[in-house]
C-alpha cells in the first residue's frame, strides 16, 4: 500500500447474477476484506418490516428509487461512508454499485479501484434462477429482462466502461477466483 495509506477500497459493479457476490466472498476469505454492499442500508430497513426471506429484488429497487428521489442520490453512500470510517485499515469491498454516483463515491477514496464483473444476460438469468437467493429470483427470462430495465440497473454497463478492471465471468468459480487474484496482484503492486 502507499505510504500512509491504510485502506484499499475495491468497488464491484456488475449486472444481476454476474458473479459479484462470489468475487466479494473470495476477497473476504482470501484477503480478509471487510464486505459492504450498497444494498445493506436498504435490506436493513426492509427487514424492520419484513422477514428476511421475504425481502425481494422488487422491494429493494422500489426502496432505493424512493429514498434517492426523496433525499438525494448520495444518501446511501453517506450511510456507507460512516461504516467505512469504522474500518482503520485493510481491504474494503463495496459490492453492488448501480449508478454513476456509486462509482463517484468509491473513486472519492484514495487507493480505490473498481472491478466490472460481467457475463451475458441468459447465463446470468440461469444462475439467478438456480440459486434462489431472493424471494423473487425464480422468474421467467422475460421477467428477468424487465428487471434489467429498472432504474437501478440501466447505468451498470456505462459504469463498466469507466472501471479499472473488467472481468469476464464466463468460466468456473475457480476461473473467477484466479482472475480476482491476478487483479489483486496488480492492485498490490500499485499500492
Amino acid at each position: 500500500m502507499q505510504k500512509g495509506t491504510k485502506k484499499i477500497i475495491i468497488g464491484l459493479v456488475g449486472e444481476m447474477g454476474s458473479g459479484k457476490d462470489t468475487a466479494a466472498d473470495y476477497l473476504e476469505n482470501k484477503y480478509g476484506a471487510h464486505l459492504f454492499r450498497f444494498s445493506d442500508p436498504l435490506r436493513e430497513a426492509l427487514e424492520v418490516f419484513l422477514p428476511k426471506e421475504e425481502v425481494g429484488r422488487e422491494d429493494m429497487i422500489w426502496l432505493s428509487n424512493n429514498i434517492r428521489r426523496k433525499y438525494k442520490n448520495g444518501v446511501i453512500s453517506d450511510s456507507l461512508r460512516r461504516k467505512f470510517d469504522r474500518v482503520n485499515e485493510g481491504i474494503i469491498v463495496l459490492n453492488g454499485m448501480r449508478i454513476k454516483e456509486d462509482f463517484e463515491f468509491v473513486k472519492s477514496f484514495p487507493n480505490s479501484h473498481v472491478i466490472y464483473v460481467t457475463l451475458d444476460s441468459k447465463a446470468r438469468w440461469e444462475r439467478i434462477y438456480d440459486r434462489g437467493e431472493k424471494s423473487d429470483d425464480a422468474v421467467s427470462f422475460e421477467k428477468f429482462q424487465e428487471y434489467e430495465k429498472a432504474e437501478t440497473e440501466v447505468q451498470i454497463p456505462e459504469i463498466g466502461k469507466k472501471t479499472d478492471f473488467r472481468l469476464e465471468n464466463n468460466g468456473s468459480k475457480d476461473d473467477l477466483r484466479l482472475k480476482i487474484s491476478e487483479i489483486m496482484g496488480q492492485i498490490r503492486n500499485e499500492a
